[in-house]
């Protein structure tokens, strides 16, 4: 997988944040055990994931800073960035080192999300 394709995955995590269809978004992106592990501690399954998105409100707008990509591998990558996004325009932004692991699908149609993390940076 190369760099464009991670972030062009990664983007329509994000314009799905944006537009309201988040919970659907990841609850086909994700893997089956996949996980996200909150900047306020909390990890989440998938479907926590999915329940939490389909009640919460939309962000407003997000920027990806500063991509690495990191191979684990033929099957897997981490992308790894710092990214800005606001709830509202007024709203203060959240920022926070992010970092996503994607894994191949076994059924070869795609990638899918297996571990997603972030950590609150100070601004």
């Amino acid at each position: 997988m190369d760099e464009t394709t991670v972030l062009d995955l990664e983007r329509a995590g994000w314009d799905a944040l944006c537009d309201g269809t988040a919970a659907d978004f990841y609850r086909e992106v994700m893997t089956p055990g996949g996980l996200m592990v909150l900047a306020n501690g909390q990890v989440m399954t998938r479907d926590q994931v999915v329940d939490a998105l389909a009640a919460s409100p939309p962000w407003a707008s997000y920027q990806i800073n500063d991509p690495r990509l990191v191979p684990l591998g033929s099957d897997a990558v981490a992308l790894v960035y710092t990214g800005w996004a606001r709830r509202s325009p007024t709203d203060p932004p959240f920022v926070g080192a992010m970092s996503s692991v994607y894994v191949a699908s076994p059924g070869g149609d795609g990638w899918r999300l297996a571990l997603y993390q972030q950590t609150a940076v100070a601004t």
